[in-house]
């Protein structure tokens, strides 16, 4: 089965993408990533409004939910623009409903609201931090977009008890300390906290933190899904550029193969991401399974195609100047991002009962 957008979702993507190719072409990216700048992106996409769409009007969004963010994240995927931050506003919002303010912060002015916890686990309370009467102390490292978050959300756990809290980044207590990641379209730092200001957030913390993972395997999913599409377009276009024994390459059969395989890896990947999307709006109670699925099965799948893409394009595919390495490091760390697919598939298995209900 294919999942079919509507009209007005489809209006919504080809726009988008439109935008993209105008504002954020891939010289514009290079730019972006050679000077290490990860933010004018960031500026342009909410100064033009589009940071805006997934998110409810009551939080100064412009309508819409998950599924729309997904349709977002697999456009940004697919022209491998910074979007760290982006991605974490839009996981964040389940802890967000009571704080109208951050929300609406995020989407009109990019303030950004950071999840704490290690960017290649699945989100969950960290044992690294204390509370000691409403000031934390402890370390988390490499938080996703933690140099430009004004705002750090923080999951504790003591014992059988979780708790969420809220941090202020300007405290003198909060330090960041930046680590380089192989994919520069994404960032990632250490947060020290020593003796830091918080507030405890009056939420089901647990509950808040599953609805946060499954929107964050949702997104990367969707992030791998566009990265995947644009790898499979540069390695078609290649192969009908490059030419051996006076034929081009594509002619071949082994490589239409691949490419054959490539495009089933991008239809089937769409289906699950949009039907994972759509069942997190709609609070299905499998929910949280459909999105473990998406992203063991998107993102794992959207790294053996970086290989398979690498491979149709020869030596070429290995050079700085070829832009196929933009989306093979995108792909890779998508992989990883919240979570490998081994541990989302560890996920599955424990929802999935062993033994057959008796009739």
């Amino acid at each position: 089965m294919r999942w079919e957008l509507s009209k007005e979702q489809e209006l919504f993507t080809t726009s988008l993408r439109e935008w993209l190719t105008d504002r954020a072409g891939v010289q514009a990216v290079r730019g972006w990533l050679d000077a290490g700048d990860l933010s004018s992106f960031e500026r342009l996409f909410v100064g033009e409004g589009w940071a805006g769409v997934g998110f409810d009007e009551e939080l100064g969004g412009q309508g819409g939910g998950l599924l729309e963010l997904a349709l977002t994240a697999r456009e940004l995927g697919r022209a491998a623009v910074p979007s760290a931050g982006w991605l974490q506003s839009a996981i964040v919002v389940p802890a967000l409903t009571d704080e109208p303010t951050l929300a609406v912060a995020a989407s009109e002015s990019g303030e950004v609201t950071a999840l704490a916890v290690q960017a290649d686990r699945i989100p969950a309370a960290v044992t690294s931090v204390d509370d000691r009467t409403e000031r934390l102390f402890g370390q988390i490292p490499c938080v996703l977009g933690a140099a430009r978050a004004r705002q750090f959300l923080v999951p504790i756990t003591d014992g059988e008890s979780i708790s969420l809290w809220l941090v202020d980044g300007a405290d003198p207590g909060v330090r960041i300390h930046p680590r380089s990641l192989l994919d520069r379209s994404r960032d990632v730092a250490d947060v020290v906290l020593d003796d830091v200001t918080a507030r405890r957030l009056e939420l089901d913390a647990a509950a808040t933190i599953n609805e946060i993972a499954a929107r964050a395997g949702v997104l990367v999913a969707a992030d791998a899904l566009g990265a995947s599409e644009r790898m499979l377009q540069l390695a078609v276009d290649y192969s009908k550029q490059r030419e051996q024994f006076g034929r081009p390459i594509g002619s071949f059969q082994a490589v239409k193969h691949a490419a054959a395989q490539m495009l089933v890896t991008v239809e089937s990947s769409l289906s699950i991401v949009f039907y994972a999307a759509q069942s997190a709006e709609e609070g299905l109670p499998e929910r949280a399974t459909h999105a473990a699925v998406a992203k063991a099965q998107v993102t794992g799948a959207g790294a053996a195609l970086a290989d398979s893409a690498l491979t149709l394009h020869g030596a070429i595919g290995y050079t700085w100047e070829h832009d196929l390495h933009l989306f093979y490091k995108r792909a890779k760390l998508d992989r990883v991002l919240f979570g490998t697919p081994t541990a989302w598939n560890e996920r599955i298995a424990d929802a999935l009962p062993l033994i057959p209900a008796s009739a």
